[in-house]
Order: structure tokens, then C-alpha cells, then sequence
């Protein structure tokens, strides 16, 4: 199929029959959601058989990395959207429209969950979309497809998403609890499963048994564009060697992931035919934040932390003073797109950073308190029992 055409009917587009006046506030009243705004044909069936769900989110701009997380990904997936206006809902209903006609296995497997500001409705409206961007809707070109669609939206939208924070946390929340699986592989809309890693993963989960609260990381790589996605761990160390992967972060921030271990998990091991635990995380740092799939009973993503910085390692941070034990799983892995380079990051980037830092100060009290696990006094404890010795 190498295009299609919307119909005219009126449950043609993805989400017509949703009233975005009202929804469920969080907890700070300064969204709206709709959980299971659509459901994939199949979600509900795929229940009873999958133990493993993929939760991931994304604002609109980057919807288009969710095709190839469903080639991959042959499994159950809920996905939160954050749409900024009237104008970015449009553009999400027609996108989510052609990635359903395009792709069978979003249509059958993914169920999309929604997040809009409050003031969602004072935002600009878009015009009904031209009659030539039929022509633009190519099965074959989702990232040329979303970017036609996106030149649609006004100045004041796009002036709107500069001064507002994007909800990361509100949104891991969201897919997270729209899994319904008794485990969740929390992810990112960019990060790439390995192919075949859901029966795989199934296989090891119906065997897995942790005596504690168990965290277990898929290792994450940096994969340069010129590259094919690695269809196999020793694909990805092909590539590695040749200088077209690298573990994720590694230039631009090597604590990001370094607890991970990489070289660990690059052992030779040609013998891997079936998931298992390679190693435990043993040298926990802090701003880890590995990508992992866990029991859905895990501490939720702190939702004081809006934009950039502290969103994603605070809730590692809880799981570690919580007592969780990290265990790296191989031969699966994830994959991120492009060799990420050192650069001057925006203004407003830097604001929001410094903004959770101190944020993070209250939250990190906070969960010292709330386990009766403070890491500061344990290392005096420890300094103590050294110098009586």
C-alpha cells in the first residue's frame, strides 16, 4: 500500500468521537487526560497471552519514530500523547489515522492515551487541511508524512510549546498505567526494541523469579545513521567495532548510563539463544537512568518535575533507596538513532534543568524519610566502623 486517502465519514479520523472539554485532572489540575482515548484492535485479547507491555510517550513531533518501535515490537504498546492545542490534535488525529491504515501491527496492538493542557481550548484552531496533502499521506515515508503535516500549525502554537514545559513524568505515568500487563518496558517514543525481543522476553518473564524488587535493564546503544538497525546482539557488536554504535550517552553524558556496565555485557558470548541475566547492577550511580521493564508496582514518576532534567533518574533514584536490585538482561537490547555529540543546549533547557534540581532537593528528603534509607548517613556509618577498626 503506498498511500491512502482519509474518507469523508465522520469516524474516519482517530479520536472524533473524543470531547476534550473534559477528562480526569492530575493531581496539580494543570492537565486533562483521556486514558484509552483508542484502543488497538487487539489490546484487549493480547492481555491474557502477553506478559510484557511496552509504555511509551511523545509529543507530536516525534510520533514518527512509533512505526519502527512496531516493526519491532510485535506485542501490546500504550502510548501517551501530548497534544499542545486544538492545532496539534488535528495533526495527531491525522497521523495516528494513517499510521493505522499504514501499519497493522499499531492498529491492532497499541492503544493511545491523551494529556492537553487546561487551557486547551484557548489555543488556536486549525483550518480544515488543504485537498493536496492527500498526495502526502505515503505508507513508505511516515517522517516525511508527520512533517507535512506539522507545517500546519500557527506561530502562536509553536510560541505556546516555547514558554510551556513538556510533561514528561504525567506522560510515563499515563502509558505506564495503561499497560494493564503485570510487567512494563517504560521506554522513550525514540528507543528502538531489538527485533523478536517479545516472545523472547515472554519466555524469560514465565520462568523469572525475584525474591526482592527487581528492576531488569535493557541496555541502550547509540547507532549511527548510516547504519541498519542490528538485527542481533552480534550485529550491534559488528557495529560497534566498526564505529557505528556506542553505548547511549557515552559522549555526552557517560553517567547517564554507566552503571549499566557495557563492556560487561559485550563479553563474547556467541552461545545466546535465550533472554537471561547477564549481570547485576553493582555500582549504582547516581543520575543512572537505565530503560527497564519491572512489576507494574513500581514508584510512579514524581509529576513536579515538568520539562528537562531530574524526570527519568528520580524515579530510578526512588527505586534504588527503595531497594531495588537492577539486573541487565541480554541478549536484548534497545537502539537510539544518531552518534549524539556535545552541543550548546537552548536557554530554556538550562532554565527548566536548574528549576528540578532544586526540586530534586525537596523530593530526594522526601524519599530518605519516606524508606527510613538515607544514603548519606550509611556512608558516614560505614566511615565510622572504619575508623574505630
Amino acid at each position: 500500500m503506498d498511500g491512502f486517502v482519509v474518507p469523508n465519514n465522520s469516524a474516519s479520523l482517530a479520536f472524533d468521537n473524543i470531547d476534550l472539554s473534559y477528562g480526569r485532572w492530575d493531581n496539580q489540575q494543570l492537565y486533562r487526560i483521556k486514558d484509552f482515548a483508542l484502543l488497538g484492535e487487539q489490546y484487549a485479547d493480547l492481555a491474557d497471552g502477553s506478559l510484557v507491555c511496552l509504555a511509551t510517550q511523545t509529543s507530536v513531533e516525534r510520533l514518527n519514530s512509533l512505526p519502527q518501535v512496531a516493526a519491532n515490537w510485535q506485542g501490546k504498546m500504550s502510548v501517551a500523547l501530548f497534544a499542545a492545542g486544538p492545532e496539534e490534535f488535528v495533526v495527531l488525529q491525522y497521523f495516528v489515522t494513517y499510521m493505522r491504515l499504514c501499519f497493522a501491527n499499531i492498529r491492532e496492538n497499541a492503544t493511545f492515551h491523551l494529556l492537553t493542557p487546561r487551557d486547551f481550548d484557548k489555543l488556536p484552531r486549525m483550518a480544515a487541511l488543504p485537498p493536496n496533502m492527500k498526495g502526502k499521506f505515503d505508507c513508505q515515508y511516515p517522517d516525511r508524512t508527520l512533517k507535512a503535516l506539522l507545517k500546519f500549525r500557527s506561530l502562536k502554537t509553536l510560541q505556546w510549546r516555547q514558554r510551556n514545559t513538556y510533561p514528561q513524568n504525567h506522560m510515563r505515568n499515563l502509558a505506564r498505567k495503561g499497560c494493564q500487563t503485570k510487567y512494563v518496558f517504560l521506554t522513550d517514543i525514540d528507543i528502538v526494541p531489538s527485533t523478536n525481543s517479545v516472545p523472547q522476553l515472554n519466555h524469560f518473564f514465565r520462568t523469572a523469579n525475584c525474591s526482592k524488587s527487581c528492576a531488569y535493564v535493557i541496555p541502550t546503544f547509540e547507532i549511527d545513521v548510516r547504519a541498519t538497525f542490528p538485527r542481533s546482539k552480534n550485529a550491534l557488536v559488528r557495529l560497534i567495532r566498526k564505529g557505528l554504535a556506542r553505548p547511549f550517552h557515552e559522549k555526552v553524558f557517560i553517567y547517564n548510563q554507566y552503571a549499566t556496565n557495557f563492556s560487561k555485557w559485550l563479553s563474547p558470548n556467541s552461545n545466546e539463544t535465550e533472554v537471561s541475566v547477564s549481570h547485576i547492577v553493582t555500582n549504582f550511580e547516581f543520575l543512572y537512568e537505565p530503560f527497564y521493564i519491572a512489576v507494574d508496582n513500581a514508584p510512579a514518576h514524581d509529576e513536579r518535575f515538568l520539562g528537562y532534567g531530574f524526570t527519568r533518574n528520580s524515579q530510578v533514584y526512588e527505586m534504588h533507596i527503595a531497594g531495588y536490585q537492577f539486573y541487565v538482561l541480554s541478549p536484548v537490547f534497545t537502539g537510539h538513532w544518531g552518534l549524539q555529540r556535545k552541543q550548546a543546549r537552548p536557554a530554556w533547557r538550562e532554565q527548566q534543568n536548574n528549576a528540578n534540581r532544586r526540586k530534586f532537593d525537596v523530593f530526594k528528603s522526601e524519599i530518605f524519610v519516606r524508606y527510613k534509607n538515607d544514603p548519606r548517613l550509611l556512608l558516614k556509618a560505614k566511615k565510622n566502623q572504619i575508623l574505630v577498626k
